[in-house]
């Protein structure tokens, strides 16, 4: 288990424990990103699996629910603190299995922390 901050929800971020976030809206800095699928919990890897319709050809990409700045559940929406273009740039995700897979797991911890830090803001 990790206890790595990407992988944890800031406490200003307002996420309530317990709360499905699945439909939700996710908001990059610079637009909508897409819905959230699923939420997930591997290894201590807490983490969104976001479906970006046909923004990215209709794949899906992960996120860390450590770049989550802000939950809005009477708005259902999410904003991350990163750009469209940074979460197209993160590592592929193909299939569900590497959702289960301790090592592509750190390979997206690894990218969303080189990110440049943004100003916090909430949802």
């Amino acid at each position: 288990m990790t206890t790595d901050g990407i992988w944890s929800y800031a406490p200003e971020s307002a996420h309530a424990e317990g709360l499905d976030l699945s439909g939700f809206t996710v908001t990059a800095s610079d637009g909508v990103i897409g819905h959230v699928d699923r939420q997930a919990d591997h290894f201590g890897m807490r983490h969104l699996v976001v479906d970006t319709g046909v923004w990215i050809f209709g794949r899906s990409v992960l996120v860390p629910v450590g770049v989550v700045t802000g939950v809005d559940a009477e708005n259902a929406t999410i904003t991350v603190a990163c750009t469209r273009a940074e979460v197209k740039a993160a590592p592929r995700f193909h299939t569900d299995s590497e959702t289960m897979d301790p090592a592509y797991l750190s390979g997206v911890g690894d990218y969303y922390r080189r990110l440049p830090p943004r100003e916090t803001t909430t949802a």
